[in-house]
């Protein structure tokens, strides 16, 4: 069987990105944390195949990263296409937010999050998301 979720072999990496987390992290990670945003829970540093996202929601299946300068430049944006389809191929969903956006309009980062977290419905009309 494949490990797909937090590795083992990846475990230090995933410790040394929390005990180093850049401010635009630790400000959203201040919100997400302790099941603080309508009760779900979030984890921080998730491995997801080779891949390490920034925060991961498993009951809403969403992965959330903060992208910094560094994701900018040509190289960093395929490689992100690249993880990111990977991540998609998994039946997760995937949402940036740029450091200006923590920064500067949280709220609107938040609402934006809690827009996965309204329950889908089914054309019968039942509800479908997960207890």
């Amino acid at each position: 069987m494949t490990v797909i979720f937090n590795r083992q072999s990846d475990k230090e990496k995933r410790r040394q990105l929390r005990n180093s987390m850049p401010e635009t992290e630790a400000i959203l990670w201040s919100r997400l944390q302790r099941k603080t945003l309508r009760g779900y829970k979030f984890r921080r540093q998730y491995g997801i195949g080779r891949y390490v996202v920034d925060f991961y929601c498993p009951k809403l299946k969403l992965a959330i990263e903060i992208d910094g300068d560094s994701h900018f430049t040509d190289q960093a944006q395929e490689y992100d296409r690249e993880r990111e389809a990977y991540i998609q191929s998994l039946g997760l969903k995937v949402i940036r937010f740029t450091n200006l956006e923590v920064r500067n309009n949280l709220n609107q980062v938040l609402q934006v999050i809690e827009g996965f977290m309204t329950p889908p419905f089914s054309l019968n009309g039942e509800n479908t998301s997960p207890s």
